[in-house]
């Protein structure tokens, strides 16, 4: 059977990562960190598209990748309208979805952009998504905000928070459809995940306000306080975003995003750096209790995973917190990468189709 060449592409708002793999084994592994300030020349999301295209095309070539070899290329899933999990074919329609940001700005939203940007550029080459961030597998009574013009919505990691559930299920000789799991990803955004017999029942919107805070979110802000600065007349729309999205969080307290320099500066004394890491811990174990709910209890595990989930630090603050409810199982990094191109390769084998993305809500 000849070898299958996969390429991976994640863009994250403080990252982009892409991986070329030959079947299951990868060849080449990247991450590039993006600054604060190397991010704030860009309006919009759609405006780094250049950018980061160029990024992966120099890497690919530097690094001798035969990419014309390349016959999948798989994006993480931006915010189009939500849909069931699964792989996606790129088509127009999922294109101009994703250009527009129909269901909010974020980084995700270039993922089927440079899938379908490279596949052009390749004789017979196809583009995917995969569990894009607006899998949305939420109950009816989950999506009650508390007033009918308002409605909950599903933005979340889903792409890591079910392959690391799905991962915990095979190590731990469980089936992951049979399984009850509160699962934490703890990256640039943060999100809290219910996993009821493989379906994500309730979660928070990591994206746009609500839930902890992250190293560049808010999270869930004090409505009333919200409402005084939409009309103070101090602060524009665009600003206002801003301090919700892109420089919220860390960067608002701390003046970063690098989540590693606030456990630094946290180790070597720095009060403020660790009773910020503190109130994050404090906040994310505040959102596991929330699902712990959702689930009446009933819990086979509460999985801390993504990036922030090297720090031990602060891992042990949230297990210290939580450990009562459930056993708590760490997961450091994410294996989104890897889990794109498995979702590629399923496709290449036959062994899956992928689905069409029709844009219904």
């Amino acid at each position: 059977m000849p070898k299958i060449l996969i390429l991976a592409i994640n863009p994250g708002s403080t990252s982009t990562k892409f991986a070329v793999y030959q079947d299951e084994k990868p060849l080449l592994v990247k991450t590039l960190r993006h600054s604060v300030e190397e991010m704030s020349k860009y309006k919009n999301v759609v405006d780094q598209f250049d950018f980061r295209k160029g990024l992966i095309i120099e890497a690919l070539v530097e690094e001798g990748i035969d990419v014309d070899s390349i016959k999948h290329i798989i994006g993480r899933g931006g915010l189009t309208y939500p849909m069931e999990s699964g792989v996606y074919t790129v088509n127009n329609l999922m294109l101009e979805h994703a250009r527009a940001g129909v269901m909010g700005q974020h980084a995700s939203n270039l993922g089927p952009l440079l899938a379908d940007y490279i596949a052009l550029q390749i004789p017979n080459a196809h583009a995917y998504i995969a569990d894009p961030v607006v899998t949305d597998e939420l109950e009816p009574i989950a999506r009650v905000a508390g007033h009918p013009k308002f409605e909950r919505v599903s933005i979340f990691h889903a792409l890591n928070q079910k392959a690391i559930a799905r991962l915990h299920a095979r190590k731990t000789g469980h089936v992951y459809e049979e399984m009850n799991l509160v699962v934490a990803h703890l990256g640039g955004g943060i999100s809290v995940g219910a996993h009821k017999k493989g379906r994500v029942v309730d979660v928070n919107n990591a994206l746009n306000g609500e839930g902890p805070f992250s190293p560049e979110r808010s999270g869930s802000l004090p409505v009333g306080q919200i409402i005084e600065i939409c009309f103070s007349g101090k602060y524009t729309k665009d600003q206002i975003q801003r301090m919700v999205v892109g420089e919220g969080g860390y960067v608002a307290y701390l003046g970063t995003n690098n989540a590693l320099d606030v456990q630094k500066a946290a180790g070597a004394g720095d009060e403020k750096a660790r009773f910020i890491q503190d109130a994050l811990g404090y906040q994310v174990s505040k959102m596991i209790g929330e699902m712990v709910v959702v689930l009446d209890g009933n819990v086979d595990a509460i999985l801390l995973t993504g990036g922030l989930a090297h720090n031990q630090y602060l891992t042990d603050f949230i297990s210290g917190k939580v450990g009562f409810l459930a056993p708590v199982m760490v997961y450091p990094g994410e294996d989104e990468l890897e889990a794109l191109a498995m979702n590629a390769l399923r496709v290449a084998r036959g062994e899956t189709r992928p689905k069409e993305y029709t844009g219904k809500v």
